[in-house]
């Protein structure tokens, strides 16, 4: 049984099968509206969420499976004080398969240790949150043609950013990769990703606080907000904020072509003029979120794609 908590728990070779079936799907939805009928996925959502576990709800529910869970820890017996680990117990004996998101580091882990059934990591704090890697993945290729040889800047909250976290280090597998930190000192990016991921991989980066200035040099942006939720001082919040804001015309100094990403939600850095350009990636992301969620669950549950005949983690069916 195969869990996803960590980004690299997919090979690369397992990774690109999972965006080339989500591609497939995107292309031919109607051929797996039965993939994964009478499978249950629970959404066990300790932590306030609308596109991930709606994402993950649409993309069973487009599989043809069926769908249960709750959207916040205070509706679930863990306002009573029970466990993680006794909750994936008993959820594990109801559903197929389990999308977890949580406040604490390590929580969608310490579930897989107990759990009966495939549990995907959906954010757990401030540490990783795939199943975006993914997404992020699949839009990259898509705008970029490649996930190799890119100059990607990161914007905003860096320290605290799960997705930004998870995308690093995914990405330093793929050779030629040049990366761009771009926050405030505050709100740095963890050393534990200079450590363990970008020193060991001989990548080429370095830190800035001008967004403005690093523009023109990059492929791809990658904003993000800075989140109210992991700070302990509102003051510090309130003061770092809206340290960036993307607009229309900061975007003419960067490449025609350089796509701009984000998570979202958004709440103030990137202005809304940005929508209707071109370059614009971050509803694109929302539209393959549905269709990674779908391949990914596929992948987990062992289904057989019915286009190619295989199972997604490449074994025979």
């Amino acid at each position: 049984m195969r869990h996803l908590i960590d980004p690299l728990d997919f090979g690369m070779q397992e990774t690109e099968a999972v965006l080339d079936l989500a591609d497939r799907i995107a292309a031919n939805q109607d051929a797996y509206i039965d993939a994964a009928k009478n499978r249950k996925l629970a959404t066990l959502f300790y932590e306030p969420s609308t596109r991930t576990r709606l994402s993950f709800e649409a993309a069973m529910l487009n599989l043809g499976g069926k769908t249960l869970g709750f959207p916040a820890a205070d509706v679930s017996s863990a306002s009573k004080g029970e466990t993680i680990a006794d909750t994936i117990r008993v959820v594990g004996r109801y559903v197929d398969i389990v999308a977890m998101r949580h406040p604490k580091e390590g929580a969608p882990l310490r579930a897989s240790m107990f759990s009966p059934v495939p549990v995907i990591n959906a954010g757990d704090g401030g540490h990783n949150h795939p199943s975006q890697t993914l997404i992020d993945l699949d839009t990259i290729r898509q705008r970029k043609g490649r996930l190799h040889h890119l100059t990607i800047g990161f914007c905003g909250d860096l320290k605290f950013g799960r997705p930004v976290h998870s995308l690093t280090k995914i990405l330093t597998r793929y050779e030629g990769n040049k990366y761009v930190f771009i926050s405030p000192e505050e709100l740095k990016i963890p050393k534990y990703l200079e450590e363990d991921f970008l020193a060991p991989s001989h990548a080429e980066w370095y830190e800035t606080q001008d967004l403005e200035d690093i523009l023109p040099k990059l492929d791809v942006l990658y904003m993000t907000r800075v989140q109210k939720e992991r700070f302990f001082n509102e003051e510090d919040y309130i003061r770092l904020k809206d340290t960036y804001t993307l607009t229309e015309d900061k975007l003419e100094s960067a490449k025609h072509d350089m796509p701009v990403l984000h998570p979202l939600p958004r709440v103030g850095e990137i202005s809304m003029d940005v929508d209707d350009d071109p370059r614009a990636a971050y509803f694109d992301q929302v539209q393959n979120g549905i269709f990674v969620r779908m391949a990914l669950i596929m992948a987990l549950l062992g289904i057989c794609d019915p286009v190619m005949g295989k199972e997604v983690l490449l074994h025979e069916c």
